[in-house]
């Protein structure tokens, strides 16, 4: 069976907080709120737009209006790749990996609509096999069933499978579905204290030589 890698999106492989912000800081300045920082937005990435949502508005002291999740997410998807840009190496070493005979697949809490227009947008839709979207299934990460569900999509099985992501949701959802976790130490997040990986990277091209020592062929 051909090895898999399971690959997170927000942070992994493409840096988007540009555009997320961009599309949340439209959406509050719609309802006469403070904009948010950059650095602000990419702390709240990674756990869905509905979860984005609620932290923003949080923040501003207001809960969040009936209307704001459909129109944030028109705006995002409308504009998902302005200011984005692929992690440098991110398109050769895929490839490679391609080419070495890995399967790749994207498993990401982000709606699979803009997760698709993202990646055709940045030419990379054509490297991976699959979407397993925030809105692919009825569970997203840290749910294992996520990545398992999002691994079935291609035919892979969790023993010949790796997940690359900057969350503790990937390291989590991976744990939870037996397989190894690669922490990509260059995205939005940090690993704590009970997030336990096989192993951290610092660009792309590591992540993927670890991959290959998880899984020789």
């Amino acid at each position: 069976m051909a090895r898999t890698l399971l690959l997170d999106l927000d942070g992994t492989l493409v840096d988007t907080v540009p555009d997320i912000a961009a599309a949340l800081n439209r959406l509050m300045e719609a309802r006469s709120l403070a904009r948010f920082t950059p650095s602000e937005v990419a702390a709240m990435v990674g756990d869905g737009v509905g979860a984005l949502l609620v932290k923003a508005f949080a923040a501003r002291g207001r809960t969040q209006d009936d209307a704001a999740l459909a129109e944030f997410s028109a705006d995002y998807t409308a504009h998902v790749a302005v200011a984005s840009r692929v992690y440098p190496r991110v398109p050769g070493v895929l490839r490679d990996l391609i080419d070495d005979g890995w399967t790749l697949a994207v498993c990401t809490n982000k709606p699979e609509r803009a997760a698709r227009a993202l990646l055709s947008a940045v030419d990379l839709l054509g490297l991976v096999r699959a979407i397993g979207g925030g809105d692919s299934f009825p569970v997203r990460k840290p749910d294992p069933a996520h990545l398992l569900r999002t691994l079935e999509r291609v035919g892979g099985a969790p023993n010949r499978a790796v997940m690359l992501g900057d969350h503790h949701n990937d390291i989590h959802a991976a744990a939870g579905a037996g397989l190894p976790a690669i922490f990509a130490t260059w995205g939005y997040g940090t690993l704590g204290p009970a997030d336990r990986c096989a192993a951290t990277a610092s660009d792309i091209g590591q992540a993927a030589e670890i991959a290959r020592q998880l899984l020789p062929r």
